[in-house]
């Protein structure tokens, strides 16, 4: 069949003669579209101070922005997901950031808080069309090496969360109208997006089917694999997943949302120091990402999630008693060790559920944008009845939901080896 000599032919080249020809530049590529979409998306935490003292916000509200950006971003991004796996769509990365552009330019003219809203839904709905396609194409892209590649395209989208902030300190002053000035970021993006919607389209048009489903390179390796496992046991390991999940997003989300606030209350900060502090963290989380893919290339994904979750509690639970000197360390060694759950938990689920690579990235890019936002929504409520500082305090114990890690069957990543030369 004409499938299976496709499959053939693509198995017949190694992952080092693939990266020799495009790949790399591709992953590169990407990793950059993602570093200006994540600098785009972190650019709404950071004006969260200017928001709230122009429109007489309080932290319910600014909670509630968080929301409605992450959780548009969460609702559509499984949908987005499974439907590219059937039909994939190689411009939608370019049609989605054009919707962030928008998106951008409604933020810098809103003159209500109903018109933020609005705006902070269409940097979400561009975010939810940005992610599962993207993360297809890093492990289009990835020749074999999918933990390396998730960490690549993730650590360019964490360089531009930790960017942000900075550049907002710098650019932004107490000006809503400079906003606009980001437009620019999303334009470059989709520049490069149609460049690569060119190169996914003439992928697709190569390799036929593979496109729409790159694991089934690895499907006959993954059947003896998967029958080892039940379809209860599958339900279970994604119902673990998404509690860790919740426990680094509802975390990191105490941290991205509020930290600033928090600096300023309990040590006096300015709002632009504040603002380099959250930048410097963020810093920490984009440098510890890239690890934990090489990583659980490695020595396996379970080993990673343990260290990465569980590992950061001792740091969460002395945080709230530190001084500013030790805060700003702390912060940067959770952040550190925090950041490389992430890479390691999508490419566990895709090894657990393969073929399905848009759903499975649309659905966990999806919880991470949702309990993101829910996060920044109870946390600020919790903060607008008590104190910023018991939010702190409270969420320190959330990685203390790491020992589910213990629950997740072994998984080993499934290789494609070269054919063998048919007899002669």
């Amino acid at each position: 069949m004409a499938t299976e000599a496709n499959v053939g032919t693509l198995q017949a080249r190694s992952p080092a003669q693939t990266a020799a020809k495009a790949i790399f530049p591709v992953l590169l590529s990407i990793s950059f579209c993602h570093l200006l979409n994540d600098t785009v998306q972190s650019l709404i935490p950071a004006v969260y101070p200017l928001l709230k003292e122009a429109l007489r916000l309080n932290l319910g509200q600014v909670g509630l922005i968080a929301l409605t950006s992450q959780f548009t971003a969460s609702i559509l991004q499984p949908l987005v997901g499974l439907y590219t796996d059937r039909r994939p769509q190689p411009f939608s990365l370019a049609i989605g950031m054009a919707v962030t552009l928008l998106g951008l330019l409604f933020f810098a003219v809103a003159p209500t808080y109903g018109a933020v809203l609005a705006a902070a839904a269409l940097v979400g709905i561009g975010s939810a069309v940005f992610h599962p396609e993207s993360s297809r194409v890093a492990r289009l892209a990835s020749g074999g090496q999918h933990g390396m590649a998730q960490s690549l395209f993730q650590v360019g989208g964490n360089a531009g969360t930790a960017l942000g902030p900075l550049l907002a300190a710098y650019v932004l002053g107490n000006r809503q109208p400079r906003i606009a000035w980001f437009s620019l970021l999303a334009l470059l993006a989709m520049i490069l997006l149609v460049r690569i919607g060119w190169w996914l389209q003439e992928h697709c048009r190569k390799s036929n089917a593979i496109c729409i489903d790159p694991d089934r390179l690895c499907a006959s390796a993954h059947v003896e694999h998967q029958a080892a496992f039940s379809s209860r046991k599958v339900a279970l390991s994604l119902a673990i997943l998404v509690a860790l999940m919740f426990s680094k997003f509802f975390y990191l989300a105490s941290l991205i949302s509020y930290y600033t606030f928090y600096l300023m209350n309990r040590f006096h900060l300015s709002v632009q120091s504040a603002q380099l502090h959250l930048a410097l963290f963020l810093g920490a989380v984009a440098a510890g990402t890239f690890f934990g893919g090489p990583v659980g290339d490695k020595f396996g994904r379970k080993l990673v999630i343990w260290c990465s979750i569980l590992g950061v509690l001792p740091f969460t639970l002395i945080l709230p008693y530190a001084n500013l000197f030790w805060t700003s360390i702390l912060s940067v060694i959770i952040g550190l060790i925090l950041a490389s759950a992430f890479s390691a938990i999508l490419v566990y689920a895709q090894e657990l559920m393969p073929g399905r690579i848009g759903a499975v990235s649309g659905l966990f890019f999806g919880f991470a944008f949702g309990l993101g936002g829910v996060g920044s929504a109870l946390l600020g409520k919790l903060a607008d009845l008590t104190s910023i500082d018991l939010v702190y305090h409270v969420c320190a114990y959330l990685p203390a939901i790491g020992i589910l890690t213990a629950f997740l069957p072994e998984l080993e990543p499934a290789r494609v080896h070269p054919a063998k030369p048919a007899a002669a």
